[in-house]
């Protein structure tokens, strides 16, 4: 019996949410009316984020380190 090639195609990864540079959201105005035209609401931002353990933000360092990369990769 003759093994059926799989029709199946092969598709690369794609992400289920589009992301935006940083330039598109401050041509629209900056983070807040970039929500808004995205009909996205920044309501409970601050208790979400609240929320999140101290270990989910970078340290000054790490955040000055990551600023020079990016500029460096510029």
């Amino acid at each position: 019996m003759k093994k059926e090639e799989s029709e199946i195609i092969q598709t690369p990864y794609s992400p289920r949410f589009k992301s935006y540079s940083v330039d598109e959201i401050l041509a629209a105005g900056g983070p807040s009316a970039f929500a808004r035209k995205m009909n996205k609401s920044l309501n409970g931002l601050s208790e979400e984020l609240e929320k999140l353990p101290s270990d989910a933000f970078l340290t000054d360092d790490e955040f000055n380190e990551a600023m020079a990369t990016l500029n460096a990769s510029k």
